[in-house]
């Protein structure tokens, strides 16, 4: 009979903090998410507004709401994590930033970037 190790379960899941890098893994995943269900109600408004000029109408007096424009913004600034964590993720499928610093590095600068572009963004939606 083979004695297995008892290891420590620790099922606290507060008490858990995740490298950034794992963060950053993680939040690809969910803007890849918030994108794919973001970009079918964009498709939804594009064909109403390309039905009709009260369609049209309909449409830009709905995107004048603020609450729109937060969803809009959102939307947007999780396409742009999305696409900047996936071009981290082809550069390190390249064999680089594989190494914990530069990982860590590489997340960090990502943040920064989809922040920058966030507020740009902000700007083009208000």
């Amino acid at each position: 009979m083979v004695k297995t190790k008892q290891r420590p379960v620790n099922l606290d899941l507060q008490t858990i903090r995740f490298p950034i890098t794992a963060i950053a893994s993680i939040l690809h995943r969910v803007s890849g998410v918030i994108t794919f269900f973001a970009l079918a109600i964009l498709l939804g408004l594009l064909a109403e507004s390309l039905q009709s000029a009260e369609g049209f109408a309909n449409v830009l007096s709905i995107l004048d709401n603020f609450f729109v424009k937060l969803i809009i913004w959102g939307s947007l600034s999780a396409l742009m994590y999305h696409i900047v964590g996936g071009i981290r993720h082809l550069i390190m499928d390249l064999g680089y930033w594989e190494e914990l610093d530069s990982g860590t590095s590489s997340a960090k600068i990502s943040f920064v970037i989809t922040a920058v572009l966030a507020v740009l963004m902000g700007v083009i939606v208000w």
